[in-house]
């Protein structure tokens, strides 16, 4: 256990439970607290779960391709809360159709998510990162 929380869950409408699972075992193998709040989470429910946790980041994903709808807002929900600076991950399939990746990515960070990754994005692809952010060794 490194001593980070991690909030997890999938935004939305979207019932897409599988990866959420595989997410919630390779974080905790990492090292993880993780507190997974499943499929179906509203903005209010992840930002209520960090508070309450003290969590160090939150890991949103979402595969159903409306990510940019359920997001707007999510980042000031979070300085609203007092939470303006906890790291925001988010990953999947973002938006509907062929977007090119580039123009995905700079539409998730202008909504505030400090890091976006692509569909298929494994554990260990990102898992380095998390740590980076957090202050964690490689």
């Amino acid at each position: 256990m490194n001593g980070k929380t991690l909030v997890l869950g999938v935004i939305g409408s979207d019932v897409h439970a599988v990866g959420n699972k595989i997410l919630e075992i390779a974080l905790k193998e990492a090292g993880f607290n993780v507190v997974n709040l499943g499929v179906l989470v509203s903005q209010k429910e992840f930002v209520e779960a960090a508070i309450e946790t003290s969590a160090d980041a939150v890991l949103v994903s979402s595969l159903y391709g409306h990510a940019e709808i359920d997001c707007r807002g999510l980042r000031e929900a979070f300085v609203e809360a007092g939470l303006g600076d906890i790291i925001l991950y988010i990953g999947g399939y973002l938006v509907v159709g062929n977007q090119p990746w580039e123009e995905t990515k700079a539409k998730f960070e202008a909504l505030g998510f400090d890091r976006v990754y692509p569909p298929n994005t494994l554990p260990e692809d990102f898992i380095p990162q998390l740590r980076a952010d957090l202050g964690l060794e490689g």
